[in-house]
């Protein structure tokens, strides 16, 4: 059944609700508001009643895909499911109700959870020193590398590229250039690794580091980090760590041990806050003793009579979010550590790579892995396999539609044709990790016998496949009247 538009079940005269008579003197609204900023024209806005308006976005609701509803296995983005005592705690006044501009005294259990939680991620991260100010993950890049350069400009050294892997994430590439540096590719090994030849003919004095992605979006742990760090620090260059992979290392490796300088953490997906459509997210960023002077203010820290912000670094970068970070995105995250404790941390990580090992296996033999050892939380299969039946990657993603999962990330790291990049998380229980395997290897199969049911998927969902290129070219965003 098709589903109307909320405009067009709209019927003069009906309305949600009546608002009280004005018990206050009444003025036009053109001695209220200047004419420049006046409609010429009434808005075109729909006239339903409430129990329509109910009715109707409740229904469109059913027809989203989310880790509520749905196996979610967005390879990268780590859909996991958010426990809902996460959301209770976060919703709660203290929390929810505080002005920014409150004064410090009157918000200590705010700042002393905000210092907790920075305190238990440096011990995740093995780094002393943290700022939880950036919003999300590609804020806390920009952030890392504006601490790189602020190193680098303190020593006298004006250095000028920053080494990127080729598996590295979109986000990289573009953090190193709005701050002014040259990206430089760096291939990857035969295994997925960086290549450590080229690494060594890249890095030089003009270095400034290499942000790397540990696991990689390969979903492959270098095991020559060691020997990176290494081949960095001998030039006098720093390595950052893109640490947005790290629910399949948490609890086992600390970053810091290894070697690396500055990381980001995504709290809105290692520690289990919703995110998705642009937000919302938090991207702290966790560095060591040598760079802690060039982190943004404020830092909260803690005095004999509670906690404070410092503003008082005199050689920090400055600002990079209002306030104190994105608190309800944090709030989450630290009910999350509290509930896992150490070994349940572990024991994430633990489970997010068996599942992923465990549907690895069974899909090889159906699809084409490119990289063909133990993965880590996630692995990245292609649909090379199926492209002589004249099904592609794509094709292959629309028809899971139809049997009810959405889809892994498509055609990413673009160093894996037609790429398919799946990440379980450890949440999904045996029995949905086997009916997402089996859907898998059906259409694997109808890829051979009956390709056609791939090319013109889905059938199932509101709308079919729709034409990408003039849905990107020539968006419909906005309601026409006939």
């Amino acid at each position: 059944m098709e589903t109307k538009l909320i405009f067009e079940k709209s019927k003069a005269g009906r309305r949600g609700c009546a608002l009280p008579s004005l018990d206050v003197p009444q003025k036009p609204i053109e001695k209220l508001i200047p004419p420049e900023f006046l409609r010429k024209d009434e808005p075109l806005l729909p006239e339903v009643g409430e129990v329509e308006i109910v009715r109707h976005y409740t229904h469109l609701s059913h027809k989203n895909v989310g880790v509520d509803t749905h196996f979610y296995p967005l390879g990268s983005c780590t859909m996991k499911w958010n426990p809902k005592v996460n959301e209770a705690l976060s919703a709660l006044p203290g929390f929810a109700r505080i002005h920014p501009y409150q004064l410090e005294e009157t918000v200590q259990g705010t700042l002393e959870l905000l210092y907790l939680t920075g305190e238990y991620l440096k011990e995740i991260a093995g780094l002393p020193a943290i700022s939880l100010a950036p919003a999300a993950g590609a804020h806390g890049e920009l952030t890392g590398v504006l601490i790189m350069r602020a190193y680098h400009l303190e020593r006298g050294e004006k250095r000028t590229k920053i080494l990127i892997p080729d598996s590295a994430h979109g986000t990289n590439p573009a953090s190193t250039t709005i701050c002014g540096f040259k990206p430089v590719e760096i291939k990857s090994d035969s295994r997925g690794n960086v290549d450590l030849a080229e690494l060594s003919k890249n890095c030089d004095r003009e270095t400034v580091g290499l942000m790397l992605t540990i696991p990689s979006t390969l979903g492959l742990f270098d095991n020559n980090l060691v020997e990176i760090a290494n081949i960095l620090h001998e030039k006098g260059a720093l390595l950052y760590m893109d640490g947005a992979n790290l629910n399949a290392i948490m609890g086992i490796v600390r970053p810091g041990e290894c070697g690396v300088d500055v990381m980001h953490f995504n709290l809105h997906k290692t520690f289990s806050t919703p995110h998705g459509m642009g937000g919302p997210g938090s991207g702290p960023i966790a560095v060591t003793e040598e760079l802690s002077k060039f982190l943004p203010v404020p830092i909260i820290i803690r005095k004999k009579d509670g906690y404070a912000l410092n503003y008082n670094l005199p050689k920090s970068i400055g600002r990079v979010k209002t306030w104190y970070g994105n608190i309800g995105v944090i709030v989450r995250a630290f009910a999350y550590i509290l509930s896992l404790g150490p070994e349940g941390a572990r024991r994430v990580s633990e489970i997010a790579v068996l599942n992923a090992n465990y549907l690895m296996a069974i899909l090889k033999k159906h699809y084409y892995l490119k990289y063909d050892r133990f993965c880590m939380h996630e692995f990245v299969l292609s649909g090379n396999y199926q492209k002589k039946y004249g099904v592609k990657t794509l094709d292959i993603s629309k028809r899971l539609l139809d049997k009810g999962f959405h889809p892994p990330t498509n055609y990413f790291p673009l160093i894996v044709e037609e790429a398919l990049m799946i990440e379980p998380t450890e949440n999904e229980s045996l029995e949905t990790l086997n009916a997402f395997a089996n859907a898998m290897v059906e259409i694997a199969n109808e890829a051979k016998e009956s390709p056609q049911l791939l090319l013109c998927a889905p059938q199932t969902m509101p709308i079919g496949r729709p034409d990408e290129v003039r849905a990107a070219r020539e968006p419909v965003v906005r309601w026409r009247q006939k």
